[in-house]
């Protein structure tokens, strides 16, 4: 471990991770521009890198990015990613008394806090579940496969977990176009060679979460001026301490949010939030909602431990935790990485020289993080007639940059059409991508288990007691998803019904 990190603070990677944290935290500052949508369109940015260096860079940008949100969440109202939404409901309060430094300076603290718990429960956690991982076939890959799509499906959709399920096998067909990878036939092709090499994961990436981003925001209003003077940053350290069990409460809620395929960032920030409401004192309590420094330590807390817990599950099993460890993951496959139980064997040493960026990352967010409010308060006023025509030749620099293919950018611009469509009927964009990273491991694993119990019984195959555990977790999913859909109808239909006691019109 100590040699991984010497070597993540060479120099030249050293630099990278900084120029990643700095543009990190100024995206995510711009509302609108999201941490996936940042990670994905730098993609095409780190196809030139060579590994250790699109490493310290992606995570860097990761890094930064899930801070950047609060800094707009604070100041004028407007998170600048979906997890920092309970930031805003506080900081913006806080801003509004004068004291929004204060705000912008406990999220970075909490920010630093919970990127250092998520590091830490990874180191701590990953070794034991690689041992375990060890164990998974053909079978289980399959499995855990579908439970990645499933799970984001149901966790990104809400109340109706169908439209996230569909999301999800929406992408799985996206990702069947072209050759299988075991007989080499052509599917969903329609005669275009083009389409023989199958659809870029990095394009759909792009479209879905950037084109379709500017269709959606650019006939938005205007954003809101600015406040001249946020106050003093620097919070004192009598008032860090204060709230350190609440910070490694919401830390480790953070990291676990994040290990669940698909949860992501904002349910980890939402939940935290919400049982810290339920922890606080009397005195504390009734500050929630009006500006309350403990609610946003514990949500900024834990949108950042979400980091090293998304990369539990991407690392170890090779099933992104969130859209943006998705983005993550299809970084390192164009450097030929697979990720999986098997990276420390096909990869020695990899995977602590990713704990040793995640490190680095974090304490230069902390650094950068000060340095960059006055600019960022600047940048972000532009407006959106601006600011999204100049993200569009980025989008298509993104696409075309991988594999230098102007097919690749007709698939971006069909993917944002399509998620700016899927936006617009209510459909989470967040499961098309896992199904398309994970639908070939889910159809070459099954193809192969087939041929493996071709001349097998139902009880040897019921006999993969891990597969076995895994596909009762599919049922109960789809059934934990039905009632969900159930009791949210039930209760929209009790909420219409008039009440006896109202009196008639």
């Amino acid at each position: 471990m100590i040699d991984a990190l010497l070597a993540a603070l060479q120099p030249s990677l050293l630099f990278m991770s900084l120029c990643g944290v700095c543009l990190g935290i100024v995206w995510g500052a711009l509302p609108g521009l999201s941490t996936t949508m940042a990670m994905g369109l730098l993609i095409g940015l780190s196809a030139g890198m060579s590994q250790e260096v699109a490493i310290s860079f992606m995570l860097g940008v990761y890094t930064g990015s899930v801070f950047g949100g609060a800094i707009s969440a604070v100041l004028i109202n407007i998170p600048g990613t979906p997890d920092a939404v309970p930031t805003m409901i506080e900081g913006h309060q806080l801003a509004q008394r004068g004291e929004g430094g204060q705000a912008l300076g406990m999220s970075i603290a909490a920010s630093f806090v919970g990127g250092m718990v998520g590091i830490v429960l990874l180191i701590m956690l990953i070794p034991l579940i690689l041992a375990f991982a060890l164990n998974f076939k053909s079978w289980e890959m399959f499995w855990l496969a579908i439970i990645g799509i499933m799970v984001a499906g149901s966790m990104a959709a809400g109340s109706v977990p169908l439209k996230g399920w569909i999301a999800g096998w929406i992408g799985m067909l996206i990702a069947f176009v072209g050759l299988d990878a075991i007989h080499a036939v052509p599917r969903f092709t329609f005669g275009s060679f083009a389409l023989y090499d199958g659809v870029s994961y990095v394009a759909v990436l792009i479209g879905l979460f950037g084109l379709s981003e500017i269709l959606r925001t650019l006939p938005a209003k205007d954003m809101p001026t600015i406040p001249s003077d946020v106050g003093r940053v620097f919070p004192p350290l009598g008032k860090l301490a204060k709230y350190i069990p609440s910070a490694l409460r919401s830390g480790s809620i953070g990291a676990f949010i994040g290990a669940i395929p698909g949860a992501g960032a904002n349910v980890a920030s939402f939940l935290a939030y919400d049982i810290g409401r339920r922890w606080a004192r009397p005195e504390e309590k009734a500050q929630w909602g009006k500006g309350s420094y403990q609610a946003i330590v514990c949500a900024e807390t834990a949108n950042n431990a979400n980091i090293g817990g998304s990369m539990l599950p991407t690392l170890a099993l090779g099933i992104p935790g969130n859209a943006a460890a998705a983005a993550l993951l299809a970084a390192l496959t164009l450097k030929n990485v697979v990720v999986g139980p098997t990276i420390e064997i096909d990869h020695p040493g990899l995977i602590y020289f990713i704990y040793a960026c995640l490190i680095v990352a974090n304490l230069l967010m902390y650094v950068a993080a000060f340095a960059l409010i006055g600019p960022c308060v600047k940048l972000f006023s532009l407006p959106r007639g601006i600011l999204m025509p100049m993200i569009l030749p980025v989008c298509v620099i993104g696409a075309f940059a991988v594999k230098l293919s102007m097919a690749d950018v007709w698939i971006m611009f069909a993917a944002g059409v399509f998620g700016w469509f899927f936006t617009m009927m209510r459909f989470p964009t967040a499961p098309v991508v896992l199904g398309v990273i994970l639908a070939p491991l889910a159809d070459e694993n099954l193809r192969r288990s087939l041929l493996v119990f071709e001349d097998k019984s139902i009880g040897f195959i019921l006999s993969q007691w891990i597969g076995t555990v895994l596909m009762i977790a599919v049922f109960l999913v789809v059934i934990e998803g039905v009632l969900r859909a159930l009791w949210s109808l039930r209760k929209s239909a009790g909420d219409t019904e008039p009440s006896l006691s109202s009196p008639p019109n």
